[in-house]
């Protein structure tokens, strides 16, 4: 996508060409998730209303995020295919979260916060942690579920230790 924008750029052509993107049913892919109690106290009564709107788009990027433009959910249909299914799991409900904030106004990506300390992560990772926890994942595997490529050892720590998750063995971004 950068090295489009750079052609783009380069060719002085700054309309960018409309594709249109196709979303389906939320609830065409991810079934039963408004019977799951931690989403019930993500939406309470709104649950149902929720999920009839929910629309999801799938895409060969990244691994799951909400739409800032509408709030529709975005999935990279090869982490929906092959990914861990608790990580996918936990994702789901970290980026419910994000939906309720979109649909209360609240700013997703909000830049004067690091991603660890941004007010909207912590709060869906909390919701995710609570969930895990409740699922009886151990210390260690939520803390590798919170690891992410763009977060530095000390992200990772400054995160985990906000949520109260002990994590001993942080990961080594190195190349060995």
């Amino acid at each position: 996508m950068l090295r489009m924008l750079q052609i783009i750029k380069m060719l002085r052509i700054y309309r960018m060409p409309r594709f249109k993107v196709s979303t389906y049913p939320f609830t065409d892919y991810f079934k039963g998730f408004d019977k799951v109690e931690a989403v019930r106290r993500i939406f309470g009564e709104k649950t149902e209303e929720v999920f009839r709107n929910l629309k999801v788009e799938f895409t060969w990027i990244g691994y799951m995020w909400i739409s800032d433009i509408d709030g529709h959910l975005i999935v990279n249909s090869r982490y929906l295919n092959n990914g861990d299914i608790l990580d996918i799991y936990l994702d789901v409900i970290h980026e419910l979260v994000h939906l309720k904030q979109f649909m209360e106004g609240k700013e997703l990506f909000e830049g004067r916060f690091s991603y660890v300390e941004r007010p909207t992560e912590i709060e869906a990772y909390r919701h995710a942690v609570e969930e895990a926890r409740k699922l009886g994942l151990s210390d260690e595997r939520i803390c590798a579920y919170l690891m992410t490529e763009w977060m530095s050892d000390d992200d990772l720590k400054r995160l985990a230790k906000t949520l109260n998750v002990v994590c001993e063995q942080v990961k080594d971004k190195a190349p060995q």
